[in-house]
């Protein structure tokens, strides 16, 4: 079976970054199918359209574009982040969450007073997802030092390949099962990896909406296994189904004598 480095060097040789408008238009990509994993209904096109030319698409909740074009924004703030190789903080996570959820997020009341979610407040109460219990929330601070400590010290060893692209995987797992949020939690750890995956110069990955239901099984079969490896196996999937797409994509377009090539997939 084709390595995931394999795939990698394959893509990374056809110098995607070179055609006009590549990055914008995977990007798009990547918020669409991030957005709808989360209940957005826009397409692809209608999602580029927005973003691109401020086109908001007849007959769709504003609610949806507003999670689209705010997630394309907190896209934009991980990738400089990794760019800028900075390190990993609780304030930095939190600024991830507020960028997705600037336009959508809500006012929690609690016992212990109002959470604005807008703002990436951590919850201050439990939470229940799919029959799922996460961490306590006087937890929170503690599991997310932990966490930042851990992606920090291991951010500056020499990794090889295989290890940066399973670190970027190990912080999306243990950010959305530490769940430090009332929302956003899914969106915010796709965009930590991201964050890493650019740090290390690797492409950046998405996991894609038509995989939702096998995502949520990974996720959970991890935590019940007490493993990683049904997360990352199902992350390569995804990352294999991502590049391998791309590759495709370009060398038909090669194939063509570069008459244009299509971002809507």
């Amino acid at each position: 079976m084709k390595s995931i480095e394999s795939y990698i060097a394959e893509y990374e040789a056809l110098e995607l970054h070179k055609v006009v408008d590549y990055d914008k238009f995977n990007q798009f990509a990547i918020t669409a199918h991030s957005t709808q994993i989360e209940g957005a209904t826009l397409t692809l096109e209608e999602t580029s359209l927005l973003i691109d030319e401020g086109i908001t698409p007849k007959g769709k909740p504003l609610e949806h574009s507003l999670m689209v074009r705010d997630h394309h924004q907190a896209l934009l703030l991980a990738i400089k982040f990794g760019l800028d190789r900075d390190a990993i903080t609780q304030d930095s996570i939190c600024q991830l969450n507020a960028a997705v959820l600037k336009s959508t997020g809500q006012k929690y009341n609690t016992a212990l007073g109002i959470v604005d979610a807008s703002k990436g407040e951590l919850r201050r109460g439990s939470v229940l997802v799919q029959n799922r219990y996460f961490p306590a929330y006087n937890k929170l601070p503690d599991l997310l030092k932990k966490l930042t400590e851990d992606l920090n010290d291991r951010m500056d060893k020499n990794l090889s390949q295989r290890e940066k692209i399973d670190l970027s995987y190990s912080a999306h797992f243990n950010l959305v099962s530490i769940h430090p949020h009332y929302d956003g939690n899914g969106r915010t750890s796709r965009l930590l990896m991201n964050q890493l995956q650019t740090r290390f110069g690797l492409p950046i990955s998405c996991v894609f909406k038509e995989d939702k239901k096998e995502y949520y099984e990974a996720l959970e079969a991890s935590r019940l296994e007490g493993t990683i490896t049904p997360f990352k196996e199902f992350m390569d999937y995804q990352y294999k189904k991502h590049l391998s797409s791309e590759i495709k994509r370009y060398k038909s377009y090669k194939k063509k004598g570069g008459m244009g090539m299509s971002f809507l997939y």
